[in-house]
């Protein structure tokens, strides 16, 4: 359950910051003085990334120092963080550089810049905060980089054997997803009405026809994978052993019950679809939210389970343009779900 807690109050500043954003934007389009709740989003963000430039900047100087001296990471409390001596300059550099990258996006004339290869609209402050809210994204990719896919496994594996607990794994992903999909809320409770809200997010009612199509996309993605592994080994970009790894650790105990694998399927379509496809799309366009997305998958690090997140992406997109977020949702449950059965039938037949 501390897992849990963790990820909402990460989440809790984020839909603040959101929230006053779209209030902004329910009296800019009417209007109304917005500039007052505008500047208090953009303010709020700027001093989370001010935190991460200062800590970043600060780790980043410390490093050689604690290299020196590892027994200072004590004192810090970073001694059973499972951080390499040898990445703590990755580390700062993960979190200042992005931060910084995330400050600068909320400048108008940057926002206009972006406007221009996007459908992002300058003056929004919904538009201008998710613009800098994707930064969060990098860093969280460099910060899993820095602590590095083989020490996140070992700090996994000794949680997991103190508590091996599969309905905490169960619990924190739906967590986690929840939080995602709440935070693609596109302005109900301020300016929109539920259905207006799901009216934008794509989320509407499909045909049979549609619901063929995503199943039979989702059960097609299962050799178009084994193509992309299979070329990316020709390269020396195959499979890699720290993400199948961490994979284990993160998701093999939801492999274990019905009720884990339909958890790895559902959540994810009911939380990264409405954020991604819904939200994100229709306003960053279907290859810089199918990169998002796959960047967003920080366990698979930069991998050939990146490129293969990323023509996943690009597919859902495909279906969220031509016809709704309902069925990429389906599509996505269904595809996790496959790859889940596959997974379980997998262990079932090396105990045989």
């Amino acid at each position: 359950m501390a897992e849990s807690a963790g990820v909402i109050v990460m989440f809790v500043p984020l839909f603040f910051i959101m929230f006053i954003a779209n209030a902004a934007e329910a009296r800019r389009t009417t209007d109304q003085p917005y500039q007052a709740l505008a500047l208090l989003a953009y303010i709020s963000l700027a001093f989370l990334y001010l935190l991460g430039i200062l800590f970043g900047v600060g780790l980043q100087a410390a490093a050689p120092t604690l290299q020196r001296q590892p027994e200072l990471l004590d004192l810090l409390g970073l001694a059973d963080a499972g951080i390499s001596l040898d990445s703590l300059g990755m580390l700062g550099l993960g979190l200042w550089l992005p931060s910084l990258v995330g400050m600068v996006l909320l400048l108008p004339p940057v926002r206009r810049a972006a406007a221009a290869v996007t459908r992002l609209d300058p003056a929004s402050p919904v538009h201008a905060v998710a613009l800098a809210m994707s930064m969060l994204i990098i860093i969280n990719l460099l910060v899993t980089l820095g602590f590095g896919l083989g020490n996140l496994t070992t700090m996994l594996e000794a949680q997991n054997s103190a508590n091996p607990d599969a309905d905490g794994a169960l619990v924190t992903l739906w967590v986690q997803q929840i939080l995602m999909a709440l935070l693609a809320k596109v302005g109900w409770l301020t300016r929109r009405s539920f259905g207006e809200a799901m009216a934008r997010l794509g989320i509407t009612r499909v045909s049979g026809r549609q619901v063929l199509l995503a199943l039979g996309l989702a059960l097609l993605m299962v050799p178009v994978v084994a193509l992309i592994e299979y070329l990316g080994s020709l390269v020396g970009f195959g499979a890699n052993a720290d993400v199948e790894a961490l994979s284990e650790e993160l998701f093999g105990p939801l492999f274990q019950s019905p009720f884990g694998i339909l958890t790895i399927g559902l959540a994810a379509a009911l939380g990264e679809e409405p954020l991604f496809r819904g939200a994100a799309q229709p306003r960053f366009g279907l290859i810089l939210t199918a990169l998002m997305f796959a960047l967003v998958h920080s366990n698979y690090g930069i991998t050939i389970s990146t490129v293969v997140v990323f023509v996943l992406g690009l597919v859902l997109g495909w279906l969220r343009r031509n016809h709704n977020t309902t069925t990429s949702m389906i599509m996505h449950a269904s595809y996790n779900i496959t790859l889940a059965i596959i997974a379980y039938l997998s262990l079932r037949f090396l105990e045989f």
